[in-house]
């Protein structure tokens, strides 16, 4: 089979879907690999270091998507994508589905088959596939560079001889993988951390970390089957905010990392909340691309709010462009090695398989998973 990957057109985006040492091993696999001239530039990958891993340099990417019979992105692909690959292609890439209705429409319209990155099942089998808690990690640790670089203080506590300086106080909300690493990466660099989370069970996690648990009484909680936080009414989200509001006004960096698949990210700190912080003070916002956790956040802007400089990056995983690309081809490469028949050299869709057929989004005409069916129908 005939992998073909492009080089990625959203604008800033520096990462890519493919690395050498993973065309390597789908060569080995038995696959015939090609990229675009000038693939992985951005992360200091020349066109010889594809060729070198045995992979063709293709010099316009219309070819490429012409004869493949899989195609690897990182970002959606743009619709006119679709007009140029062949009957059947199997695409693999995020696809955020819930927000792009209209190129769900088209993948399964013209027959084509979508593996989405998204809904790789979280079972600990399909851990290295996972690519959202591997970019979710590096942008929990982005989060907190970002911060410290902007903050007008250190963050570990330091005895000099003009007298000792108090260590940075970092508050986290949300404990997901990417929280996980911004409480790791914050300890690291010494700060005072304190983390919140709706679901108590991540409590022992956080302690183990070195951090200290917030406990906020907002009624009856839970998780997803899955593993994530389930959504909070409107009036636990109000007595969430008013107990958190302290936490945020004793804190010099606040990060924020709430967010639901398929639905706007719950809107945690208000503006009420960021006039009590102190001037200064710098608040991360995670989900500032799915609508953000903070009030008068702007996505991939810095914007000064009440004297607090809010981050709205985005996209936090691609400042580590290197590191994430390879995370992600690595998630890739696992996907394409689970569903490959050795003898026949070619990828297997078996939608009874419980990854491939978690994650086969579209295929042979339909939509299969009913909450982005629904979206689809309801956005026509």
């Amino acid at each position: 089979m005939k992998i073909f990957a492009a080089k990625e057109t959203k604008r800033g985006e520096q990462r890519v879907a493919l690395t050498p040492s993973v065309v390597e091993k789908l060569v080995q696999l038995g696959a015939h690999v090609s990229v675009e001239r000038g693939f992985g530039q951005s992360v200091n990958w020349d066109d010889a270091s594809w060729e070198s891993a045995g992979a063709e340099v293709k010099q316009d990417s219309k070819d490429g998507y012409a004869q493949a019979d899989i195609v690897v992105s990182l970002n959606p692909p743009e619709p006119t994508v679709l007009d140029h690959l062949n009957h059947n292609a199997i695409l693999i890439s995020f696809f955020d589905p819930f927000d792009n209705t209209q190129l769900v429409s088209a993948l399964a319209r013209k027959r084509l088959s979508g593996l989405c990155m998204e809904l790789i099942p979280r079972t600990t089998y399909a851990q290295k596939m996972d690519a959202l808690s591997s970019q979710a990690s590096l942008a929990g640790y982005a989060a907190v560079l970002i911060a410290a670089e902007r903050i007008n203080k250190v963050l570990p506590m330091m005895t000099t001889p003009a007298g000792t300086i108090a260590p940075g106080r970092v508050f986290v909300i949300g404990v997901g993988v990417a929280g996980l690493q911004a409480i790791a990466t914050a300890k690291r660099l010494g700060a005072r951390v304190e983390a919140y989370d709706t679901r108590p069970v991540v409590e022992e996690q956080v302690r183990s970390l070195g951090a200290r648990f917030v406990k906020i009484d907002v009624g009856e909680t839970g998780q997803t089957e899955q593993g994530y936080a389930k959504a909070l009414t409107e009036e636990q989200l109000e007595r969430q905010r008013r107990q958190m509001a302290r936490y945020c006004a004793n804190s010099d960096i606040v990060i924020t990392t709430a967010q639901v698949f398929g639905r706007r990210a719950p809107r945690i700190v208000t503006d009420d909340m960021i006039a009590g912080m102190k001037p200064g003070s710098v608040v991360v916002d995670l989900a500032a691309s799915t609508g953000g956790n903070v009030e008068g956040t702007v996505v991939d802007q810095e914007v000064l709010r009440h004297g607090v400089l809010l981050v709205g990056n985005g996209n936090f995983a691609g400042e580590v462009a290197l590191d994430a690309s390879q995370m992600y081809a690595s998630n890739v490469f696992n996907l394409i090695a689970h569903a490959w028949d050795k003898e026949a050299a070619r990828l297997v869709l078996d939608p009874e398989d419980d990854v491939i057929g978690t994650c086969l989004l579209t295929h042979e005409g339909d939509i299969r998973h009913p909450g982005i069916r629904e979206a689809v129908e309801g956005s026509t």
